[in-house]
């Protein structure tokens, strides 16, 4: 008798050294590790991930998060640094991923239950690709997708615009005609919230959320974060500004690839 096999689910860390904005942002500390730990410290605790794989570039001053990836168990592949689609594609290809989900090394506050539910809509719908910003709901900073190898390997071998090979999931969703999507909403809008790390005022706030929560807490989410505003509100301000206006979260989560 055939068994059928288990699809394997596999979170893809996208990150570089070089940052536009903020050079060598995925190392600085926060608390007690570099930023980059914290986000494979907490993909680690998503029940569903069987497999973690850090994807960053060939470039000499990549080594370090090697290193750390290596340190911290997790797989690594590097590949080309433009050409982010065909990093993924040879990373989901070389550890035999059937379902990706896709994460930045910029979300240090990435928070394992959403990740996690967002993984639970994909497997459960018939979509190819789901994802929580479209239209967000979460804070910047707690983004995931979920998609196949299958929609992956497609846009790999289609996506011929320079913007689509950079962005990873771009194909997709400029071609719904070949692609169906579904979008997690999390029960609360926190979308005005902004828990990412691309210039210096955002390190500025995460530095006061984890004074605050980590050391308590090591694991906090993002009811603890919601909660930590409320008492504290003018800490929201720290990075208001940073944030692209008029333009969507979906816009500029694509004009960011790591």
């Amino acid at each position: 008798m055939s068994m059928t096999k288990k699809p394997v689910v596999g979170a893809i860390i996208q990150a570089r050294m070089g940052a536009t904005r903020l050079p060598g942002k995925v190392l600085k500390i926060l608390g007690d590790k570099p930023v980059l730990e914290h986000v494979i410290e907490r993909v680690k605790r998503v029940p569903s991930c069987d497999k973690i794989v850090l994807a960053t570039t060939t470039g000499q001053d990549n080594d370090a998060l090697e290193k750390l990836g290596r340190n911290l168990g997790v797989d690594v592949y590097r590949g080309s640094e433009k050409d982010v689609l065909d990093r993924y594609y040879q990373a989901a290809k070389q550890f035999n991923i059937d379902i990706i989900v896709r994460i930045t090394a910029d979300c240090p506050c990435l928070d394992p239950q959403i990740v996690q539910e967002t993984i639970d809509l994909y497997r459960k719908s018939n979509y190819d690709h789901v994802s929580n910003v479209q239209p967000p709901s979460l804070p910047d900073g707690l983004d995931a997708e979920v998609f196949s190898f299958q929609a992956l390997e497609k846009a790999w071998r289609e996506a011929r615009d320079p913007l689509e090979r950079e962005h990873v999931s771009l194909y997709l969703v400029r071609h719904p005609e070949l692609f169906s999507h579904g979008n997690y909403v999390y029960p609360q809008d926190f979308s005005h919230l902004r828990l990412t790390l691309d210039e210096e005022a955002d390190y500025l706030l995460l530095q006061e959320v984890f004074r605050e929560l980590y050391p308590s807490n090591p694991w906090f989410g993002l009811q603890e974060i919601a909660q930590l505003f409320t008492r504290r509100p003018e800490l929201i301000n720290i990075n208001q500004h940073v944030v692209p206006h008029p333009v969507s979260r979906w816009q500029k989560g694509q004009t960011k690839s790591e």
